[in-house]
């Protein structure tokens, strides 16, 4: 009975690891996905595998107030929620861009965009938010929309 329980446990062990080391065909889609549901269940922190257009859309977030903390550790990306009032600043993220499906803002759609929410758009001048992006005058593929 003992020896079950340890195979039993060792199974499991594997399987996590498993989890961990799974292809992800969207990472910055997962990435985002992955914070939302850390923000929504009251979780703090997030560790993720760590890409450069993940540290770039990390590091937005942050500028914007998002994310209080961005760390990186190796292969590995740690972001910290930040709160306010013991809230999550983060209500929501919603993908707008996706792999089958590209979408593009240019900088005078942008300044038609009313309301709390920023977009979070690739530009040739890198990863900006959408009021950067209008100070710049450019456009780009939108990656989310954060409120």
């Amino acid at each position: 009975m003992i020896r079950k329980k340890i195979q039993s446990q060792t199974q499991k062990r594997e399987a996590k690891q498993i989890v961990k080391r799974a292809h992800v065909n969207y990472p910055v889609g997962d990435f985002l996905i992955r914070v939302k549901n850390a923000a929504l269940s009251g979780k703090s922190e997030v560790v993720l595998p760590k890409t450069k257009l993940i540290a770039a859309v990390a590091k937005v977030l942050k500028e914007t107030g998002f994310l209080s903390k961005v760390e990186s550790h190796g292969n590995e990306i740690h972001v910290t929620i930040a709160r306010y009032a013991k809230e999550s600043a983060l209500m929501g993220i919603s993908l707008v861009s996706r792999p089958g499906l590209r979408q593009y803002f240019t900088a005078a759609e942008l300044a038609r965009v009313r309301g709390p929410e920023i977009y979070i758009l690739s530009t040739s001048q890198g990863v900006l938010s959408s009021s950067a992006a209008l100070k710049k005058g450019i456009g780009g593929e939108i990656i989310a929309k954060v409120w």
